[in-house]
């Protein structure tokens, strides 16, 4: 059975537990439980037993052990109990597969997080490479990468204002079409065109509230993302960006971007109804340059209009072109995405990020994983070295990061820009560092919290969530606010 199972005796920490083993198995089954009894049908088992002092990790298979251990903890110390025994059963895994992880133990989705507030507490490059290396058994090159893009981070926020200032992220959430790997709150435009009006009087509706909670706060990034942005009319865009303009003050924005994202929603139309409101950072997203994976994924546009619509823009006078890509697609080899990033050198962006694919419970992949593996799903430490030298011969250097569960090859996300040319607003919704109010279906605004009693050392997160649902969004939208108030009239005094 391609399941494995593991039991612990004590309801701790099973997302860990969960997040680590899944690593080392990508194309298997994890089935984490406490307190319940193996089933007969699993091969491979492992138990983890906790006691006030101590955890026991055994790995069994086909009833035979491979492998056990044990560590002293300390529940007072959940941070270092986290990683005793994370080490432990990283070490077992580590040595039944053969295998070592890039990012060791690490299962969160921003290391860069860590590295910068070891910066903060003033400590060496040299030190925190050290610690990560030591504490979560990252290897050498993704510790010195953590650290490098953290002093970048650093230094591209250091006019962010944080205490008073704020972002904005507004979703358009339809689609020419819904590719395979999406998990987002993304909706086929034909089936919702007659919809998109309303949807954007219920938007309009949310600014309002938004723009007036936070009319005394710094507003210094925002992001237009979905979705596609630009499936919207020219005139449909025009509204949506005069009531951003006219509702939020402008003066202290360092950054607006726009997704443009799909090639087959771009017109020269809509190009230039972002010229006219004074937007020139934009991103087109061809995530591969290989026709028959593009046909693959469901992109329905070829690469001949991912360079038509690249070359418009460039044409009209957008100064600030990003470029997604997605390493680990169907069927794709490392010389496949060779020849995409020949094709991309030929463009010469501002910026491009490499995404390791993640395959996400909520995409179609994720629900014919079979059929598609069997095409090959290939990604590796060679791939990727290789995206990254052909970033940096085209002038473009690492400045944010981050992970995904259920990541191909254990792997991460990258983005690279010239050096004026960063993303402030990628970097902001990594670090969580600043508090970022979104307005949309699906969207979730993040606010930073100050230190409490059960976060004492650290700023944390509280979201406030959108309904994903387009129809529910447009019933809901008072109500939508209404989430909004409850919290900042709670939670949030400083207003």
């Amino acid at each position: 059975m391609n399941m494995i199972e593991v039991i612990i005796n004590r309801p701790s920490f099973e997302y860990d537990i969960h997040s680590l083993v899944q690593a080392f198995f990508p194309r298997k089954s994890v089935n984490v439980r406490v307190k319940e009894e193996f089933t007969e049908e699993t091969a491979i088992r492992m138990s983890v037993f906790f006691t006030d002092e101590s955890v026991a990790v055994e790995l069994t298979e086909d009833g035979v052990q491979k492998g056990s251990g044990s560590r002293p903890i300390d529940w007072n110390d959940r941070k270092e109990t986290k990683n005793q025994f994370k080490r432990l059963i990283y070490e077992i895994l580590s040595a039944y597969t053969g295998r070592t992880l890039p990012w060791g133990t690490l299962t969160g989705i921003r290391p860069t997080k860590l590295a910068m507030q070891m910066l903060e507490q003033g400590r060496s490059n040299v030190e925190i490479a050290a610690h990560m290396r030591d504490t979560w058994l990252v290897s050498r090159e993704k510790a010195s990468l953590s650290v490098m893009i953290a002093n970048r981070e650093r230094y591209i926020l250091r006019n962010i204002d944080y205490e008073d200032g704020y972002s904005l992220y507004v979703g358009v959430p339809f689609c020419p079409s819904i590719c395979l790997y999406c998990s987002f709150s993304s909706y086929p435009l034909s089936k919702w065109k007659e919809q998109v009006d309303a949807y954007l009087d219920a938007l309009f509706k949310e600014l309002d509230y938004l723009s007036g909670r936070f009319r005394h706060k710094k507003l210094n990034t925002v992001y237009i993302g979905g979705g596609t942005p630009t499936t919207l009319e020219p005139r449909q865009l025009d509204r949506l960006l005069t009531k951003i303009q006219s509702s939020f003050d402008m003066e202290h924005l360092q950054e607006f971007t726009v997704e443009a994202g799909r090639p087959d929603s771009i017109t020269r139309e809509k190009l230039q109804v972002l010229l006219d409101h004074g937007i020139s950072r934009i991103s087109i997203n061809p995530q591969t340059m290989n026709d028959r994976t593009l046909e693959i994924i469901g992109r329905r546009h070829t690469v001949a209009q991912i360079r038509e619509a690249y070359g418009l823009a460039r044409e009209m006078g957008f100064s600030d072109i990003n470029m997604d890509l997605i390493v680990g697609l169907p069927g794709e080899t490392y010389e496949d995405v060779e020849h995409t990033m020949d094709e991309i050198a030929a463009l010469a962006p501002d910026s491009v990020t490499v995404h390791s694919l993640a395959v996400k419970r909520a995409a179609r992949l994720k629900l014919f994983r079979d059929q598609y593996e069997e095409m090959g799903m290939e990604n590796s430490a060679r791939i990727m070295d290789m995206t990254a030298l052909r970033c940096a011969e085209m002038g473009l250097s690492p400045y944010y990061l981050y992970r995904q569960k259920n990541m191909a090859g254990n792997f991460e996300n990258v983005g690279y820009a010239k050096v004026d040319k960063a993303g402030i607003y990628n970097i902001l919704i990594m670090e969580e560092k600043q508090t970022i109010l979104a307005a949309g279906a699906g969207a979730a605004t993040k606010v930073v919290m100050p230190p409490t009693e059960r976060y004492p050392d650290e700023n944390h997160i509280e979201r406030v969530e959108n309904v994903k649902d387009v129809g529910q969004y447009i019933a809901r939208i008072d109500e939508m606010i209404g989430r909004k108030e409850a919290f900042f009239t709670k939670s949030y005094q400083n207003l």
